[in-house]
């Protein structure tokens, strides 16, 4: 780069950056995500890395977040609050840990701790009482908050005496301010149900609430703070960062339970990656990982820069949060007639893959969010999870904006959809039998891993079944033959022949995989049969409680509506709709010709029976297991006579978490359930209860 496009860039970079922070350390409404805020402070580092002479004290990478002025009162900081210098991979940490060795000439033990996604606070507590709570502002200067903060749960007003660590006269202790995720959603539909701007994302919900003129406002929402710091003490003496750790608990501070001292470069790489895949089992956000020297003396060895220590580093996890546009909301209409609107966003990369759409599950969930047709929106995927739009960037409106209005008619058939009834938020074609986009839903769930798993039974051959009048719908699936599907390119393609032979086409292997797959499922399990109707409410767990206790279609038909509700896992809502099911007509066809064509409606005989070692046990699994898959991880306890929970409770017997877990991680903790991983899910599979309760955790 020439010095002079340099010098345009590093002006152009810095009024963007010094904008940016103005919008989320004063505003509190950031219109870029994290990101790519970050991308632009690391060009602008790279920028004044090649040419020194532009880095001048009003320099962005010079300065720690923002000193504009505000209403809130100002505090000076005994101690500077320094920032952190971010890495975004592994080898660049590692770049990192060697300068550090080489400084000090040995390796150090690392502390490591998660970087919570919140609001930086300063405590100052005088003679053990709460006296100021300050935002970090510019690190040497902040916002007083005190009264807000003394309303967050968890932080005390005077500190508890200890019998080893006894509290000095004067001490600053830091910490972030944040807001529990399963809250968060909930905050903004209260705001849009009271017409108020919801916020982006749990960061700028906790910076939002903090910062309220009101106190009330603040103790309304719930807050929550976690320490990891020291300032300023006079008459404190520790020979380690996590000796002062220990010291901020035992005072009755809310410390975190998840930082770990290690010493060695690679158990701190074990670390990264562990809470990269468990991120979201915590009950706040965090966007990665910080690394600190743990002995006090090297990190006044190592010392600082203008803006960050040298002897700490900010480790970033890949974005799983963007900013996009919402170009439109269409609907779907699903297997069961319900119409779901889903979102079309200007395709964006996020968690490692193209992201271009996101449910928005329904109509009120579309109002709950805040979001209007043509909003920059802040989009979260996780891993494998669902793309999730989180909310508005309300500060990006221009005005054009539109709201989404849910249609009268099936987009698919025309049929003018069904209003939801009580206790029901969802809007419905009722035209199940003849609308296509139900019938090649239907079809798509019968070819799925929960329905009849059926090998090339997916998305684009359902809808070519259909749409090229191969069948009318699912009734006829079974009866398929070769020469069906030689009716559609989607099937076929050119025969390789001699010279001599005329042209032809022959069926896909996909194909026969197909027809061979819908063979095999005239034999499949009842439960997994039952599944595949696509009677509403009746999912996995009800279906194999029925198939357990009835063992035939028939008997499930000939049973009474008290038999089925007196049925744990059944319940009267789904025995009503089985009841209600069976009533209509072409629901009845679509068995009789199911059974004309082979397929046993009965609990097939299970060859070889597993030892039933684990009857009577509730086992709660989560996220993948390495081995198995989502439903091949539930059989294998079903088989040996467990139940394969849904949810975490008292009652749960094991909770086995695999990778990508969700909430229900979380749960386990919450409920202190024994925890077993896929190497103690073996154990419990292939040595029984007793053997996996020694090992779980």
């Amino acid at each position: 780069m020439e010095a002079i496009t340099a010098r345009h860039r590093h002006r152009e970079l810095s009024e963007i950056i010094e904008d940016h922070r103005y919008r989320y350390y004063v505003l509190d409404e950031p219109v870029v995500a994290d990101a790519e805020y970050d991308l632009l402070e690391k060009e602008l580092i790279a920028i004044e890395a090649e040419f020194p002479e532009l880095i001048t004290a009003n320099s962005p990478t010079q300065k720690v977040g923002s000193d504009i002025k505000t209403d809130f009162a100002k505090v000076q900081h005994q101690t500077r609050m320094l920032s952190l210098d971010n890495v975004f991979s592994i080898e660049e940490f590692l770049d990192w840990t060697e300068r550090v060795k080489k400084d000090l000439g040995y390796e150090p033990a690392w502390l490591c701790e998660l970087k919570i996604d919140g609001l930086a606070i300063n405590l100052t507590f005088e003679n053990g009482k709460l006296i100021r709570a300050a935002t970090r502002g510019d690190g040497h200067t902040g916002e007083d908050v005190t009264n807000n903060v003394k309303s967050i749960q968890g932080i005390p007003d005077r500190l508890e005496q200890d019998k080893k660590w006894n509290w000095p006269k004067l001490i600053e202790v830091r910490g972030e301010v944040f807001f529990p995720t399963v809250e968060f959603a909930e905050l903004n539909a209260s705001l849009v149900e009271n017409e108020k701007a919801p916020f982006a994302n749990p960061r700028t919900a906790a910076a939002g609430s903090l910062r309220q003129k009101d106190p009330r406002v603040t103790a309304s929402r719930p807050l929550r703070m976690k320490v990891h710091g020291i300032g300023s003490h006079n008459g404190l003496e520790f020979s380690s960062q996590s000796d002062a750790y220990g010291a901020l608990h035992s005072w009755g501070l809310p410390t975190s339970r998840e930082f770990k001292v290690l010493d060695s470069v690679q158990a701190v790489v074990d670390f990264i990656e562990f809470h990269g895949k468990h991120r979201h089992d915590l009950e706040h956000d965090i966007d990665g990982i910080v690394i600190k020297v743990d002995d006090l003396s090297a990190q006044v060895q190592l010392a600082e820069t203008a803006r960050a220590p040298r002897w700490a580093i900010a480790f970033k996890y890949p974005p799983e949060e963007v900013n996009t546009k919402l170009l439109d909301i269409r609907v779907g209409v699903g297997r069961t007639g319900r119409i779901t609107p889903y979102a079309e966003m200007k395709p964006v990369k996020v968690a490692g893959s193209v992201v271009s759409s996101a449910t928005l599950h329904n109509q009120e969930e579309v109002i709950r969010k805040g979001v209007l047709i043509g909003d920059t929106i802040v989009l979260r995927k996780a891993g494998d999870v669902i793309p999730e739009i989180l909310g508005p960037v309300v500060a990006m409106r221009d005005g054009s904006e539109r709201p989404f209005v849910m249609p009268t008619n099936c987009p698919s058939c025309g049929s003018a959809v069904e209003s939801a009834k009580a206790g029901d938020i969802d809007v419905r074609c009722p035209n199940s039998q003849f609308c296509k986009d139900q019938i090649i839903e239907r079809i798509i769930f019968i070819g799925s891993r929960a329905g009849l798993d059926i090998d090339s039974l997916g998305e684009k051959t359902a809808r070519a079944l259909v749409q090229d009048g191969i069948i009318k719908d699912e009734s006829e699936l079974f009866d398929l033959v070769g020469d069906d599907l030689m009716k559609s390119a989607a099937f076929t393609k050119q025969a390789k022949v001699t010279k001599e032979e005329e042209p032809r086409l022959e069926l896909h292997k996909n194909a026969e995989k197909m027809l061979e797959g819908i063979e095999k499922a005239k034999t499949a399990a009842l439960w997994r049969l039952l599944n595949s109707l696509s009677i509403r409410h009746v999912g996995p767990v009800a279906a194999q409680a029925l198939a357990a206790e009835f063992k035939s279609l028939e008997a499930i038909r000939a049973a009474s509506a008290d038999e089925l509700r007196a049925l744990e896992g059944v319940g009267p809502e789904i025995s009503v709709a089985l009841k209600q099911w069976f009533e209509i007509d072409w629901h009845v066809q679509i068995v009789d010709r199911w059974q004309k064509a082979g397929v046993k409606f009965v609990e097939q005989p299970k060859q070889n029976q597993l030892p039933q070692t684990l009857a009577g046990l509730t086992i709660v699994i989560t996220g993948s297991i390495e081995g198995h898959t989502r439903d091949g991880a539930k059989e294998a306890v079903t088989d040996r006579g467990g139940k394969a929970g849904s949810s975490v409770s008292k009652t749960t017997d094991f909770v086995v978490i695999g990778e990508n877990a969700g909430s229900k991680a979380a749960k386990a903790e919450e409920f202190k359930r024994p925890i077993l991983d896929a190497a103690g899910f073996e154990v419990l599979l292939q040595q029984g209860p007793e053997a996996a309760a020694a090992i779980a955790r």
